[in-house]
């Protein structure tokens, strides 16, 4: 499901990143300030080396609040420092800010009128130190991130967001087609992804039905894994293990198969050198609004195309499949599709199905803006930092990625920011 193209074509300077948490910071850029009254508490949140799960957990046992009343705009990185807003449904005002968890901090808190959700903010700001390179390699990374200032990042889907297996995708095309079987022995046995050698007796004895033998053997920290096998062995059919981890999880999978093909659709355009244009059958995308319009002859045949491509006002969509995604016509509807059934499936089953999400178009490229590096030594090597703002659902380590063109050097064990389970996680 990983991106298998690179859009600049200068030489990569290797390192790693995340080497510490403290390398790798994250400020959430809000889409509006709370105003100061409401029934929500908004709260400035800090956390340093923690999982989304783990922090919304803390919230809700310190705060005394349901987790359904707890809101976000987006979820940050485990191995970070990141800085963002969250929003408490509760009447009474806090009596203190203070967590009662070493690596979570509450900065500020303000009252507002509504509900933080998904989507609720403009954008993010990393700065990012590259470790295990040469410092003198910065202007390398000049010309990178000039590059990509210009034509614009692809909006590929990040490895975190197909877990540590990378077989997020394949349990949400299970959970689409309701096999229901498939989906169970992915998870838990040894059929399907690959695992970690370690987990083999666990998947073993799932694969012989020994159930209530092989669930101690999962940590707390698989908390998809717990779920699903404490449900059969209750005596629950594999339906409803299934959906035992619950809608986030289970969205989660779908939206990782949903990421998967989509990534595959901007392979294809960067492949052939058409991230950057604009056919007749396409879908742009507005990044004022993030709406869409339709490409017809008349757009091309009146010659403003290019230059709106140029100064990063439209870009070509791509695909997120859903039962009610707006979809291209002529050959990229064609491409979309034959990308669909490489993933073996078909519209009328993403359309028919009721596990179907209800699907949208997504920017194939996004704007970096306002980027910044610098390098030299400290305490702990040399290091090359990068620093850029991107629009919210834009992966940082995609930058990176262009950036040191060397990914499995790159990769770092965390924490699943949904389910609580390792994987690997690039930002």
């Amino acid at each position: 499901p990983l991106p298998q193209q690179y859009l600049t074509n200068q030489p990569g300077i290797g390192g790693d990143f995340k080497v510490r948490p403290e390398d790798f910071l994250v400020d959430e850029l809000p889409l509006y300030d709370p105003v100061g009254e409401g029934e929500h508490i908004y709260l400035g949140v800090e956390k340093t080396d923690v999982s989304h799960v783990e922090m919304i957990s803390v919230l809700r046992r310190r705060f005394g609040v349901r987790e359904k009343a707890i809101g976000f705009a987006g979820m940050k990185d485990k191995r970070a420092v990141t800085r963002q807003m969250v929003s408490l449904h509760r009447r009474e005002d806090l009596v203190s800010l203070e967590t009662g968890h070493d690596r979570i901090k509450i900065l500020w808190a303000k009252r507002h009128r509504n509900r933080l959700r998904r989507g609720h903010l403009a954008g993010n700001r990393f700065s990012i130190r590259i470790r295990n390179i040469d410092p003198m390699k910065v202007t390398q990374v000049f010309q990178t991130l000039k590059t990509l200032e210009f034509t614009g990042v692809p909006a590929y889907f990040g490895e975190q967001r197909f877990g540590y297996r990378l077989n997020n995708h394949r349990l949400g095309a299970a959970l689409l087609l309701e096999n229901f079987d498939a989906l169970l022995g992915d998870l838990l046995g040894t059929s399907g992804s690959s695992f970690p050698e370690y987990q083999r007796e666990r998947r073993e004895l799932f694969d012989r039905g020994e159930y209530t033998q092989a669930l101690p053997m999962w940590t707390t920290a698989d908390r998809s894994e717990r779920l699903a096998l404490r449900a059969l062995c209750a005596g629950q059919s594999p339906k409803h293990a299934c959906y035992a981890p619950g809608p986030t999880v289970c969205g989660f999978w779908l939206n990782a198969l949903q990421s998967a093909i989509f990534n595959r659709v901007l392979d294809q355009r960067i492949a052939t050198g058409t991230l950057n244009e604009l056919a007749e059958g396409d879908l742009a995308w507005k990044h004022e609004n993030r709406s869409v319009f339709a490409v017809t002859s008349g757009e091309c045949a009146s010659g403003a195309l290019p230059a709106r491509l140029q100064k990063l006002d439209i870009s070509p969509s791509g695909p997120l499949w859903g039962a009610k995604m707006l979809r291209a016509a002529g050959e990229t509807d064609q491409r979309e599709v034959a990308a669909l059934a490489e993933a073996g499936l078909s519209v009328e089953q993403v359309m028919q199905s009721s596990n179907s999400t209800e699907g949208r178009r997504r920017s194939l490229r996004e704007i970096l803006r306002h980027p910044e590096m610098d390098s030299g030594v400290d305490e702990h090597g040399g290091y090359i930092r990068v620093a850029f703002d991107l629009p919210r659902g834009t992966y940082a380590t995609i930058v990176l990625r262009e950036i040191m063109k060397n990914p499995g050097s790159a990769e770092m064990m965390s924490t699943d920011p949904v389910s609580g389970s390792a994987q690997q996680s690039q930002g």
